[in-house]
């Protein structure tokens, strides 16, 4: 079978009428992506090309762009987010618990949720054995944490035919690869099901900074369109909107502020109901029965 006879077309608009807690419109899940970028390896992305076009290890400016992040943007990101009181979900590598403990740490006394996002950063299609990358990940963070992640997002959204059922045997429950929808939708295993929860690669910051190039206004600008959108939609059926941020991205100086005004707009919807990925894919499964 192929993998996309997996998960049949469903059109938007025939899905079943669902309702979210207390009467609101629209469930918003914000994913703060942290990762370990190994200083010998090629970079995952870069923000300077190598000098002459010749490619250089340790690759140190484009290590240290990541790396500021960890260091300094994860903590405005981390202000940002904890005086709003909005639960968050946070996709990490599971070495970043080794590598980083005090930004892991932050995490854990935030009471955000852990969400497996592979071991180290790279993609999940090059591993040598994906499994045991997998359970070790998963491992990790449950090492850390005491509890065993139930979501995932793989490097860069990579999979391969068998990860879906690699992460069902290692206890996922909810995967963000597969960005197809509004809604959840549901994939079976040899394991048991697996729910989607969707996520984003426009209301992204790697997208809007480091690919498209904008400048910082816009994704506030793209954020609040996106939103104002599906807010209108959601009187008809309920939505789902992902916010996706990376610390060395929207966690600089410069970009800290249109996060921020994002949040706001957010949050002054009276329907809006901030999520994490677990409690959306609980909710999903409850009216799903």
């Amino acid at each position: 079978m192929a993998l996309t006879d997996r998960i049949p077309y469903q059109a938007l608009i025939d899905r079943p009428r669902l309702h979210l807690p207390d009467g609101k419109r629209i469930a918003v899940w914000v994913i703060l992506n942290v990762e370990e970028w190994r200083i010998e390896r090629p970079m995952p992305r870069t923000v300077l090309p190598p000098p002459m076009g010749q490619p250089l290890l340790p690759d140190v400016p484009n290590w240290s762009w990541h790396e500021y992040g960890m260091r300094a943007g994860f903590w405005r990101q981390h202000a940002a987010l904890t005086a709003r009181g909005i639960p968050v979900t946070l996709a990490i590598n599971g070495n970043v618990c080794t590598s980083y403990p005090r930004v892991a740490g932050a995490a854990l006394d935030a009471g955000w949720e852990f969400m497996g996002h592979g071991f180290l950063q790279g993609p999940m299609h090059k591993l040598h054995d994906q499994r045991a990358a997998i359970h070790a990940a998963m491992d990790g963070i449950e090492a850390f944490t005491g509890t065993r992640p139930r979501s995932w997002e793989s490097p860069g959204l990579t999979e391969t035919d068998e990860t879906l059922d690699l992460l069902r045997e290692a206890g996922v429950e909810y995967v963000a690869d597969w960005v197809i929808d509004d809604l959840p939708q549901d994939i079976a295993t040899p394991h048991g099901l697996i729910t989607t929860i969707p996520y984003t690669v426009e209301v992204n910051d790697i997208t809007v900074y480091a690919l498209q190039q904008h400048d910082s206004d816009v994704f506030l600008t793209r954020g609040k369109r996106q939103f104002d959108r599906l807010y209108q939609e959601a009187e008809e059926n309920a939505r789902v909107m992902a916010i996706s941020i990376h610390p060395y991205i929207t966690g600089v100086p410069h970009r800290i502020a249109a996060l921020e005004a994002l949040l706001d707009h957010v949050g002054s919807h009276d329907g809006t109901a901030w999520m994490t990925a677990s409690e959306i894919g609980d909710w999903y499964r409850r009216q799903m029965g």
